[in-house]
């Protein structure tokens, strides 16, 4: 093995996965490799398996066929609470999970102990000043002492992000952590992701964050992220060949009507921003004539 290989390991490794759930195949052929340090987003369409891909990155689902390895560890083949605590999650389904009466600046500084709902516990006084130095980066420090369930829907957002940040982790998910927050809101999130991106790579360090960022708004990419993984839809002669590989899925519901499924989602394009990012690449992916603005360090897209 190369040093340079070594000082740069993989993160996440996605090989030939898929998944299916009530016989619908949700994602198939993904393919991914994300080396420690590298900032990624994750983009697509709505519906097209980026929530299902981050599940198995956060190691909360597993594949129905090909392999997924997280920091190292083969999912199916160790414990996952093992290292689950080394990854940092902030997505709407872990808000909801917390208790309606809980502190907010508990609830992220629970992050230590890798559980959902541990406030009871106690924690250190710098455990607690760390989790306000975050509250306080992200505009929420007025939070504190308050209870969870009076809380925004952007409020809880940026309780999530916090809580992701509070215990260090080598790999951090952050899916569409800009939902519900108003103009305002996202700004600061986008602004405070970027800085945190930047800071990381800055210090050069062999134990840098990996983060993937999930999101179908070109706008809420930060600056300081480099690389995009696409999804996509696959054609039909590939859906056919893997309906016939695991056999024709249902084709009528319930009440006799006949259904369709989507094609199954896969990525379509890994790399960087740049080469990711154009006006065809988008306007195939979407189904509409569409151009790509780079301006500012800032992305958009808009409808000619």
């Amino acid at each position: 093995m190369s040093e340079e290989h070594m000082s740069n390991p993989s993160i996440v490794t996605f090989r030939d996965v898929m998944f299916r759930r009530q016989r619908r195949t949700i994602i198939a052929d993904v393919n991914i490799d994300i080396k420690q340090g590298e900032k990624w987003i994750i983009f697509g369409p709505n519906g097209i398996g980026k929530s299902t891909m981050i599940s198995m990155m956060a190691t909360r689902l597993f594949p129905s066929s090909g392999t997924v390895d997280i920091l190292g560890n083969r999912l199916g083949k160790v414990n996952v609470f093992s290292y689950r605590q080394k990854i940092g999650l902030a997505s709407n389904s872990l808000n909801r999970a917390f208790d309606p009466l809980e502190d907010p600046q508990d609830a992220i500084v629970s992050a230590v102990n890798g559980h959902v709902g541990n406030w009871h516990n106690e924690y250190t006084q710098e455990q607690y000043r760390k989790a306000r130095e975050l509250m306080s980066r992200y505009d929420i420090e007025y939070l504190a002492g308050k209870q969870m369930y009076k809380l925004s829907e952007g409020e809880r957002t940026r309780v999530g992000i916090c809580r992701a940040l509070m215990a260090d982790p080598e790999l951090l998910i952050l899916d569409e952590p800009t939902t519900g927050l108003d103009l305002g809101g996202r700004e600061l999130v986008v602004d405070a992701l970027h800085e945190f991106a930047r800071l990381d790579d800055a210090q050069n360090s062999s134990v840098s964050q990996t983060a993937v960022l999930v999101t179908h708004r070109l706008e809420e990419i930060p600056q300081s992220f480099t690389h995009i993984a696409i999804l996509g839809r696959l054609d039909d002669q590939r859906t056919a060949q893997i309906n016939a590989e695991i056999g024709k899925p249902e084709q009528m519901s319930a009440d006799g009507y006949e259904t369709f499924n989507p094609n199954p989602g896969s990525i379509i394009f890994t790399g960087s921003l740049e080469e990711g990012l154009t006006d065809e690449r988008l306007s195939s992916l979407f189904d509409m004539d569409l151009h790509v603005v780079h301006e500012n360090n800032r992305w958009a897209a808009f409808a000619r």
